[in-house]
C-alpha cells in the first residue's frame, strides 16, 4: 500500500521546487544575449565554460553536500543563482557573462546532487524511499505549473526588455531561502554517528557506482548519451522555433511571445508527465521507458530533418520528457546506491553529463553552421538511435527486475 502523502517535509519541498521555476528567462535567454552583442561563438563558449564549470564542480560540490549537510549545500547553491540572475541582468560585455555563467553553472551543482540526496533520505526517515519518484515527480510538476505561468509572462516581459525575466526569476529563486531555511536536514547526514565521509572514501564511493554491473551500461546509456542528446535540443529549440514559424508566416516582432506560450507548452506537459512519475514506474517499468523512448526520440529528431514542421510538436514533447526521465533515471540510481555519499554519486553523474555533452555541443555547432540546427538535431538522433542499441547489446543497462 501506497505511504500516505504528503508529510510536513515534503510539503516544504514542494514549495521550494515552485521557486526554481526558470521559465521565466528561458523562453529569450539566447535573444538577449545576441541582443547584448553576442556572437553564435561567444554564446557557444559561455555554454562550454558551463560545462566544463560543472565537470570541475560536480564531485566537489557533492561532497560538500555530504560533509555540511543536504539543506545548507542548497542553501548555498540558491543564493548564488538568485545572485547570478541578477548580474545577468546588467552584463553587457563578454568577459561579464562569461564569469557570470561560471558562477550560473557552480550554483547549480550545489544544488544538483544534494537536492536528489535530501529528497531520497528524508523519504526513508519520514515516509518510504519507494515513494521517490511519486514526490519527486510532483515536485517537478509543481516547478512546471510554476513555469506555465513564467513563460508566458517572460516571453511579454522580453518583448518590452529582455533583461526583466532575468530579474523576475532572480526575485523567484531568493523566495527559496527561507522555504529551505524551514526544511529539516535528513537524520541520515544528522544522525550519522560519527560516520565522517572522507575524500578517500567518497572517490571509492564513486568507483563502486560507476563500475557497478547495470548501474555502468545505465550511466552510458542515459547520462551520456540520451542526456547528451536533450541538452542539444534544449539549445536549438529558440533557433529552430523562429525559423520554422518566421517560415508559416509569423511577424518577427511576435516571435518572444511566441516562444513564451511555446514554452508555456513545454512545461505544461512536462508537468502532467512529471506527476505521474510514480504511475510511469509502476505501470509502463522502467525498463519499458528507457527501451522506448531513446529510440523513439532518435526516429523523431530525424524526422524533423525531412519534415521541419514536425520540429513543433517534436520539440515540445522531448522536451516535455526530459524532467520526468530525469526522475525516473535518478530513482534507478539512487535505488542502487548507499546513503553515505549519495549526494557524492549524484553529482558524479552529473559531471560525465556535463563532460559529454561538450563534444556533442561541438560537433553540433560546426554542423548547425554548415548547414542547418535542424540537420545537427538530425545526426544527434541518429547517434542517439544507434548507440543506444549498442548498449543493449553490450549490457542491458535496466535490470529486468
Amino acid at each position: 500500500m501506497a505511504p500516505s502523502l504528503p508529510a510536513s517535509s515534503v510539503v516544504r519541498y514542494y514549495l521550494y521546487k515552485a521557486t526554481k521555476a526558470v521559465e521565466f528567462y528561458r523562453p529569450v535567454m539566447y535573444l538577449y544575449f545576441l541582443s547584448q552583442g553576442l556572437t553564435f561563438t561567444q554564446i557557444a563558449a559561455l555554454e562550454a565554460v558551463y560545462n566544463l564549470t560543472t565537470v570541475v564542480g560536480e564531485v566537489p560540490t557533492g561532497y560538500v553536500g555530504d560533509r555540511v549537510g543536504r539543506r545548507n549545500s542548497l542553501l548555498l547553491g540558491t543564493s548564488v543563482i538568485a545572485a547570478t540572475l541578477v548580474g545577468l541582468g546588467f552584463a553587457e560585455t563578454f568577459p561579464a557573462f562569461l564569469g557570470l555563467y561560471a558562477l550560473w553553472s557552480l550554483g547549480y551543482t550545489f544544488r544538483s546532487g544534494s537536492e536528489d540526496a535530501w529528497l531520497y533520505d528524508t523519504l526513508t526517515v519520514e515516509l518510504s524511499e519507494d515513494a521517490f519518484a511519486r514526490v519527486r515527480g510532483r515536485g517537478e510538476s509543481m516547478a512546471l505549473l510554476v513555469g506555465v505561468v513564467g513563460a508566458v509572462v517572460g516571453g511579454y516581459l522580453g518583448s518590452v526588455d529582455l533583461r526583466y525575466p532575468f530579474w523576475v526569476a532572480a526575485g523567484l529563486t531568493a523566495v527559496g531561502i527561507p522555504v529551505l531555511l524551514s526544511m529539516p536536514e535528513p537524520e541520515s547526514v544528522e544522525g550519522a554517528g560519527g560516520d565522517v565521509l572522507s575524500v578517500r572514501r567518497a572517490l571509492g564511493i564513486i568507483r563502486g557506482a560507476l563500475t557497478r554491473r547495470r548501474l555502468r551500461a545505465f550511466v552510458l546509456y542515459y547520462y551520456v548519451l540520451f542526456a547528451a542528446v536533450l541538452y542539444l535540443v534544449f539549445i536549438f529549440v529558440q533557433p529552430i522555433f523562429e525559423t520554422v514559424t518566421l517560415d508559416l508566416g509569423l511577424a518577427q516582432a511576435q516571435v518572444e511571445q511566441a516562444l513564451g506560450w511555446y514554452y508555456a507548452g513545454i512545461s505544461l506537459v512536462g508537468a502532467a508527465l512529471s506527476y505521474n512519475a510514480g504511475a510511469i514506474e509502476e505501470h509502463v517499468g522502467l525498463r519499458t521507458w528507457f527501451l522506448v523512448l531513446p529510440l523513439g526520440v532518435g526516429a523523431a529528431l530525424g524526422a524533423m530533418w525531412a519534415v521541419p514542421v514536425l520540429a513543433l510538436p517534436v520539440l515540445l514533447l522531448v522536451r516535455g520528457v526530459a524532467d520526468t526521465t530525469a526522475t525516473l533515471a535518478s530513482q534507478y540510481v539512487n535505488d542502487r546506491i548507499e546513503s553515505t555519499g549519495r549526494a557524492t554519486v549524484l553529482s558524479a553523474m552529473a559531471m560525465v553529463s556535463a563532460v559529454t555533452v561538450v563534444p556533442f555541443q561541438l560537433g553540433s555547432g560546426v554542423l548547425s553552421d554548415a548547414v542547418s540546427p535542424l540537420f545537427a538535431l538530425a545526426v544527434a538522433g541518429g547517434v542517439l538511435a544507434v548507440g543506444s542499441v549498442v548498449v543493449w547489446l553490450w549490457e542491458a543497462p535496466i535490470a529486468s527486475a
